[in-house]
């Protein structure tokens, strides 16, 4: 059985929208990021890189959600597209993965929790943000799903960060979008979309991102013990 490294984030979530899609049996696992559990050294042998998500595939390990979903889809042979359409699904699964979730994420950061507002990095992660929607928005003009005539892992991928697009740009974030909303919303209305939302809800995932979580979270933007020593 699959066991499915899990905090309830845009990443994970897609792995876990894409196990409530397909049916696939899995064992979740819980790794609270704002307790630092992604550094503790069983995870770090899952994922060196100390990121949710994170399978272990009885004994296959994946991270990344773009890896995990491309694995599960090739492996299972479902939700993976038109085999015709290959070079296409690929294209838009590493720009949702190298562009749509990295920079939503740098937007995130810099307009909540950064220590100090910096205009230029809110206006660069911001802009950039919208500029990627506006290439899914334009490329969904008469297309009902990102690649090809059916649903896919594209789909999922887009589903997880656009998903968080008002926390990410605001209430209206999707208002110059239309097409990208007509997507979105068609998405949403899936049953899976609804179970995997429920998710880990019954853990108590810590909440609350004092100085102790953002540590944890942003370990690199403090000084470790050893500096601090030899300052000293």
């Amino acid at each position: 059985m699959i066991k499915f490294f899990f905090h309830p984030t845009p990443n994970p979530l897609k792995v876990a929208l894409y196990l409530e899609e397909t049916g696939l049996p899995y064992e979740l696992v819980p790794v609270d990021t704002l307790k630092g559990e992604q550094h503790l050294p069983a995870f770090r042998s899952i994922n060196p890189n100390g990121k949710v998500p994170a399978i272990d595939d009885n004994g296959v390990r994946v991270f990344d959600s773009t890896a995990i979903l491309l694995y599960l889809a090739e492996k299972s042979g479902q939700l993976a597209g038109d085999p015709q359409q290959r070079g296409e699904l690929l294209s838009w699964m590493m720009f949702i993965g190298s562009g749509v979730g990295p920079y939503s994420g740098q937007a995130v950061h810099f307009t909540h929790m950064a220590p100090e507002k910096l205009p230029y990095a809110i206006n660069r992660y911001q802009r950039e943000t919208q500029r990627h929607y506006e290439v899914l928005d334009t490329h969904l003009e008469h297309r009902q799903y990102i690649v090809g005539d059916s649903y896919s892992i594209a789909d999922i991928s887009a589903w997880g960060w656009i998903d968080k697009a008002v926390f990410i740009l605001g209430e209206d974030a999707l208002a110059g979008y239309p097409n990208l909303q007509r997507w979105f919303d068609s998405i949403n209305t899936r049953p899976a979309v609804a179970r995997a939302r429920e998710l880990g809800k019954n853990i108590g995932f810590k909440a609350e991102r004092d100085e102790a979580a953002m540590r944890e979270l942003f370990p690199q933007n403090y000084p470790k013990a050893s500096d601090t020593t030899e300052q000293a």
